[in-house]
């Protein structure tokens, strides 16, 4: 009988575990990031809002957190998944890793926020908590939470959004290519 503790890590595991602790970025790096990144998407909801001339101004500092929130707690993943994808990698795969990475974790987390927003409105609704029927009105308000984000929430990380994904990926190259 063989205890699984014996067994030395092979170079395989000991290469996956070694470009994992690789990848993750300087705290410093993480955090100041996390805040510019996080401020630049609240600018960015800001701005498309006020553009459009938003119906209900009362809630527009509610987006406007959830979309900094998203961005801040977005950067450090997104970081560590570029250093992740393109560690030592040419100038131009450094920056397709970064802007790739920013763009889906930034959208990722901030559907996932706003997900769980919708969810707490619609939750006094639902059944009762981890019954079959909650389960299946859980699962289906954050898929509809995700779809209405994705149709309109999307929009808003427009001009701005943009504009600070590109010099988030372009700032961030030093920092992709140099993971150790």
């Amino acid at each position: 009988m063989t205890i699984l503790s014996s067994r030395k890590p092979s170079r395989v595991d000991a290469g996956y575990a070694g470009r994992f602790a690789a990848a993750m970025p300087p705290w410093r790096a993480a955090l100041l990031g996390a805040l510019l990144w996080g401020l630049a998407m609240g600018a960015s909801a800001l701005a498309a809002l006020l553009i459009e001339r938003w119906e209900t101004p009362s809630l527009i500092g509610t987006v406007v957190v959830l979309f900094a929130c998203g961005g801040a707690v977005a950067f450090p993943p997104a970081l560590a998944l570029a250093r992740l994808l393109a560690a030592g990698a040419r100038t131009e795969t450094a920056f397709a890793a970064a802007f790739v990475s920013l763009a889906a974790t930034t959208i990722g987390f901030t559907a996932l926020f706003f997900a769980l927003y919708y969810r707490s409105y619609y939750a006094q609704w639902h059944a009762e908590p981890l019954t079959r029927l909650w389960a299946i009105q859980f699962i289906h308000t954050t898929a509809g939470a995700v779809y209405q984000f994705a149709v309109l929430g999307l929009r808003l990380y427009f001009p701005l959004g943009f504009v600070a994904l590109f010099a988030g990926a372009l700032t961030s190259i030093r920092f992709v290519r140099h993971a150790r």
